[in-house]
């Protein structure tokens, strides 16, 4: 199963370009699910539905399904046997109602159980493209980071399980009433389990450029470019692939657009930075409709201006923004793809067997491999979009 994921500034038209996409897919034979994962979601609205659509899937066409995301299904669903084990135990200590029950939603839940859908849609087979349509960029990188930071937090859960309830506790809860009321019973530990291996394969998903590619979607205006120059640093930095730029409401330059000619003019000159920032990546052009497009013959002519007669799931740049090599014997190179980085902003260490990435807010943990784990960081450089990070058996620290 191929999954496009499509993020953007708010505004830009990236629900209507991802429908496109989706549509266009569908038309085309393919088994498609467009899912849209923004709070605010407006999917429905784009494909001119006359009620909202709920969190399981709809059939759009023969051939289209589409769904809105609800956090609270997901979160009872797939965690609900936790959530009441966790609220059980707030309940004891005198904490009740919403406050209990919010107190049992890890860090990063509430991004990450959408992306379990990518999973076990995989796994069931039902759909040959999934379309994602994300939240404004910020929500995005949020959603994108969650399934590290909710392995972290389950990892956590894990350990305390092994090392110390199975072996200790457990055993003497049986003779403890008050500590047995304490202690999870094995089926919400299996649910952790379950929900930390399907987390595994989620961030093996999204990071392979064969099976995940995320597109930019933006307007040509200043503020709109730079936030997507950013959204590409961190997409890289979390070793997603971006494989497509789309420019979306685009002033004809041939014909007279009256009070808008002078923004065409500037609209042109962002275009130009667009290409020159974002090369060698294909850049796709979407005109400025007369009309707002919504419904699935407005966005049937959208998909066909985006993508014309070529396979709209095709992967069309395929340059992975991570690599890990042996230079010779007992030395080796991390190198992260980090465009438009601003240096003064990043800050990397090592701890242990993980490397950790912050640029900004923003920070990855890259668990480095058997061969890197015994291994020191060296200064690291940057050198063209790429930072690159020594590792050898000399001791070295990590800049």
């Amino acid at each position: 199963m191929r999954t496009l994921i499509f993020t953007g500034k708010g505004g830009v038209g990236k629900t209507s370009v991802a429908a496109a996409t989706a549509l266009r897919a569908a038309d085309m034979g393919l088994r498609t699910l467009i899912m849209s994962t923004d709070p605010a979601h407006s999917l429905a609205d784009s494909l001119d539905l006359e009620g909202p659509l709920g969190p399981e899937p709809v059939h759009i066409t023969p051939t289209l399904d589409a769904l809105e995301v609800s956090i609270y299904h997901d979160i009872e669903s797939n965690w609900g046997i936790v959530r009441e084990h966790f609220s059980q135990l707030m309940a004891e200590q005198g904490v009740q109602g919403i406050l209990a029950d919010e107190m049992s939603v890890l860090p990063g839940m509430e991004e990450a159980f959408p992306l379990i859908r990518i999973t076990k849609h995989k796994e069931a087979g039902d759909y040959d493209l999934l379309v994602i349509d994300c939240a404004p960029t910020g929500e995005t990188l949020r959603l994108l980071s969650a399934p590290e930071t909710f392995k972290w937090a389950m990892g956590m859960l894990r350990g305390a399980e092994k090392f110390v309830i199975k072996p200790l506790l457990r055993p003497m809860s049986k003779i403890n009433p008050m500590l047995g009321k304490m202690i999870a019973p094995t089926e919400v530990y299996e649910a952790v389990d379950n929900m930390f291996e399907q987390m595994v394969g989620v961030t093996q998903t999204l990071t392979n450029p064969l099976e995940t590619s995320v597109r930019l979607v933006m307007n040509p205006e200043k503020m709109v470019i730079k936030e997507s120059q950013r959204a590409f640093t961190y997409l890289s930095m979390y070793g997603m692939t971006v494989d497509t730029v789309v420019v979306n409401k685009i002033l004809p330059v041939d014909q007279d657009s009256g009070y808008l000619n002078h923004w065409k003019d500037v609209q042109q000159r962002y275009l130009q930075e667009v290409q020159h920032s974002f090369n060698p990546l294909p850049i796709y052009h979407v005109p400025y409709y007369a009309e707002e497009v919504v419904g699935l013959e407005k966005l049937r002519v959208m998909g066909l201006n985006i993508y014309g007669d070529t396979d709209p799931t095709a992967l069309v740049y395929k340059e992975a923004p991570l690599d890990i090599s042996k230079v010779s014997d007992g030395n080796y190179q991390v190198k992260i793809r980090l465009p438009f980085a601003n240096v003064s902003q990043l800050d990397l260490f090592q701890n242990g067997d993980e490397l950790v990435v912050q640029i900004g807010d923003f920070r990855r943990i890259l668990t480095l491999p058997v061969s890197l784990a015994g291994l020191e960081a060296g200064q690291a450089e940057m050198e063209d979009d790429w930072l690159i990070v020594p590792f050898s058996a000399a001791v070295g620290v990590a800049q």
